[in-house]
């Protein structure tokens, strides 16, 4: 049978790194078994589910990379469905109405409570006669539609990540709710246990590839697919994504959207690459920098890990330096392009293209993400520079004034003439002479009036970039004018 995964997030909220690590699984292990990767969407939640979050889910799966072939399928165009298979379950008594109101459930789960029980719903309306239906109905009681299961039952699979599984039917809570309250004998809106089934059964799903925090969900899925007559897929429940302390990464810990990720500089590649990582190990213990499709040809059940996998922000920081650092200047500036546009920088990324691939030549090697290039390189784009107390420190030095000014004269007298490294270095030569003082004292100097500070990159390669907008001469005359 060809292998057929899915991927089924829910648009309540921006596509968070678990269900992106989820996507990555799904993927490689569709691609290692040449099978098929289909996207669902499951928005039966109306309340929460929004359409900038759908846009949102796809956008951040197309920037990662991870293609799908099917899809993608919304839960809210299949309503019909579910019905049909509700109504099937309700003619076989598999499932029945239930009429207790949000107060007896209360009242039912605080008794329960009192007697140190685990809360559970104790199926007093599975065995209603149609006459105390009717009373039910005729007091204008809403039903909703549970599902039996039996607390005798035992319910066993082989997990993919986790081997032999087993849950009793007394630990599920009860007989289940798949459908919301509704009256006048209706069914109200189905459930996620019971949607979920019927769409992997209706898309002929043959791996379920999901975080642990489901495994609970897992029985009472096996439940429904031996009811609706099925096929049971197989399950790989892979470990979650911890914070530093060892709990489950969370929106309290920051960063969790990969929208976030983008905006904070890093690449899909890295992202893609490190998420991999998060809970699988390669055959090569020591290969940590690969493509998807690189590691879609190793990828195997038998690697990943049941352990928690903790989220490392330096492991992830030293990935993304090495595929910058690993890109072709052009494509470097190209990525780089849209960090200075969002920071306010003025350029033209036409007529300004080789001096933009210049900065990036300059600042890529110091790179860990795409926005730290918005920080490394201001300087460049404005005029003017506050001096740091370390630069004003050193322009007070003996001699320091006089030689920006011998550069300044140096730099106007060769006015038509392009400043390349070597007239640079020439000119810095000159001025040790003219002014007698020794080298070092030149370039902190020359540092300081350019970059208001004694840190940054290369003196002479910025330098260069400085005179071709003219901000070399502005600043000298800043620091001459005191």
């Amino acid at each position: 049978m060809s292998v057929r995964v899915r991927l089924a997030p829910s648009p309540t909220g921006n596509l968070h790194i678990g269900t992106a690590r989820t996507a990555v699984f799904n993927w490689l292990f569709a691609r290692n078994q040449g099978g098929t990767f289909v996207l669902r969407v499951e928005d039966t939640d109306l309340e929460r589910s929004r359409p900038e979050y759908t846009e949102n889910i796809l956008a951040g799966l197309t920037w990662l990379g991870l293609t799908w072939d099917e899809g993608p399928f919304y839960q809210s165009d299949r309503l019909e469905l579910y019905g049909q298979n509700i109504k099937t379950l309700l003619e076989k008594g598999l499932a029945y109405r239930c009429y207790c109101t949000p107060e007896e459930l209360d009242a039912m789960r605080e008794a329960q409570k009192a007697r140190n029980e685990a809360p559970r719903y104790d199926n007093r309306h599975r065995h209603l006669t149609p006459e105390q239906q009717a009373e039910f109905e005729a007091e204008g009681r809403q039903a909703v539609i549970r599902f039996r299961i039996e607390d005798d039952r035992e319910i066993s699979w082989t997990d993919l990540v986790r081997g032999k599984v087993t849950w009793k039917g007394s630990d599920l809570g009860g007989d289940m709710v798949i459908a919301r309250a509704s009256g006048e004998g209706k069914i109200g809106q189905p459930l996620y246990n019971f949607v979920v089934v019927v769409d992997d059964i209706n898309m002929k799903i043959t791996q379920v590839i999901r975080g642990e925090d489901h495994i609970s969900n897992t029985p009472k899925q096996i439940l429904l697919y031996e009811a609706l007559n099925a096929a049971i897929p197989e399950f790989g429940h892979t470990p979650l994504i911890l914070n530093a302390e060892g709990r489950k990464l969370s929106k309290r810990d920051g960063v969790t959207s990969i929208s976030d990720f983008k905006t904070m500089g890093y690449t899909p590649e890295a992202l893609a690459n490190y998420m991999t990582l998060l809970g699988w190990t390669p055959p090569d213990a020591t290969q940590e920098l690969f493509t998807l499709e690189e590691a879609a040809k190793h990828f195997s059940f038998d690697r990943v890990n049941k352990a928690g996998a903790k989220f490392d922000w330096d492991k992830l920081n030293w990935i993304n330096s090495q595929y910058l650092h690993k890109l072709p200047i052009p494509e470097l500036m190209t990525s780089l392009i849209p960090y200075w546009q969002e920071a306010g920088y003025e350029f033209d990324p036409n007529s300004d293209g080789a001096w933009l691939e210049q900065l990036t030549a300059l600042i890529g090697p110091s790179l860990t993400t795409l926005k730290d290039g918005v920080e490394m390189s201001r300087l460049f784009f404005t005029p003017t520079v506050e001096l740091d107390t370390e630069a004003k420190t050193q322009l007070q030095q003996e001699g320091a004034i006089a030689i920006v000014q011998a550069i300044q004269d140096k730099i106007t007298q060769q006015r038509d003439q392009p400043l390349t490294s070597d007239a640079a270095k020439a000119m810095i030569n000159s001025a040790m002479k003219e002014t007698n003082v020794k080298k070092g004292l030149v370039m902190r100097s020359l540092r300081a009036a350019l970059m208001g500070t004694m840190h940054g990159p290369d003196l002479i390669e910025s330098w260069l970039l400085f005179h071709q907008k003219g901000i070399d001469l502005i600043r000298f005359q800043t620091v001459l004018q005191g």
